[in-house]
């Protein structure tokens, strides 16, 4: 997915691009996801409203399958300034039963809190 989105390496993102095109089906997990985002960011300092438009682009793609609600959470922690990652494990922490997110992320708990969340840094009772 990197080098379709960054083309940086001419001959990989055209093998890459024709291997999206001919499928018939893209498999695009999250921890997929939150690897791009992370290496969007860190390795090629891609701005996070960037960031934000590839992934929306790559999902929406109509051979694309993805767990929408996960990259949904992903992105709107990433359109909230957060990291993709951090809202994706508040979301699969939230589905799997737990009430409050903890992190040491400060940033992060305080997104949790902004956006009506129960978050708490670790750490502290």
């Amino acid at each position: 997915m990197v080098r379709v989105l960054v083309g940086d390496d001419a001959e990989q993102s055209k093998v890459a691009e024709a291997l999206l095109k001919k499928a018939d089906l893209i498999a695009i997990s999250i921890p997929a996801l939150c690897e791009l985002a992370w290496v969007l960011s860190r390795g090629y300092k891609t701005s996070a409203e960037n960031i934000s438009a590839s992934i929306r682009h790559l999902i929406n793609a109509s051979n694309a399958v993805v767990d929408r609600p996960a990259a949904e959470a992903g992105l709107s922690f990433l359109d909230a300034g957060g990291d993709f990652a951090d809202g994706v494990i508040a979301h699969e922490g939230n589905w799997l039963g737990a009430d409050t997110f903890v992190s040491f992320d400060r940033k992060a708990v305080k997104l949790i809190e902004a956006s009506g969340g129960l978050a708490r840094l670790a750490g502290t009772t």
